[in-house]
Formats: structure tokens, sequence, C-alpha cells
């Protein structure tokens, strides 16, 4: 029964009251998932080279060709400039943004 107590006391001292944990069921964190995952995004006007190769299927040429193709007012623009193809930018194109 001591160790039933023990329990107890250590998750609610770590997550708070099960009530209240019960009150946040079902709310969404969308926002704050949003805001990570945009933070997380490489500016494409402002990332340098070595921050451009960490993206799948962009090199030292691609990485090169992005930065002298600068600014970008939109992501997209990559493939309707001809720095990269269609297909390098469909596996990338949730990890950058083009920031103004």
């Amino acid at each position: 029964m001591k160790t039933l107590a023990t329990v107890l006391v250590l998750v609610m001292a770590g997550f708070g009251s099960p009530a209240l944990a019960a009150d946040n069921i079902g709310r969404s964190t969308t926002p704050l998932l949003l805001a990570q995952a945009q933070s997380s995004q490489i500016d494409i006007n402002r990332a340098t080279a070595e921050q451009l190769m960490t993206l799948k299927g962009i090199g030292d040429a691609r990485a090169k060709a992005i930065i002298k193709g600068r600014p970008y007012a939109r992501k997209d623009e990559l493939v309707q400039k001809g720095i990269i193809p269609q297909s390098v930018y469909d596996g990338i194109r949730e990890q950058i943004i083009a920031k103004q």
C-alpha cells in the first residue's frame, strides 16, 4: 500500500493532479507544434551553405546555386528558377521556408 501511495505522490508531483491532466485532454497543441516546426525550418534566404547541405539532395553545388539565386519570395521558386529538380523539392519542402 505504501508503494501505491508513493507512486501517486510522485505522479502528482511530476504531472500535476489527475484532474488537471484530464482538463488538458483533447486540447489542441497545433499552434505550438506549428511554431516548433517553423522554427526548425531552414530559411533559404539566410541559410549558410553548410546549413543548406544538411537537406537531403542538397550538396555543395546546389547550396551555392541556392545562395546565388537569392532572394526568394516563395520557396517553390527553387524549382521555378531551375535551381533544384521537383523531386528534390518534394523531399525538402517541409524543411524549408523563404522569409522576406
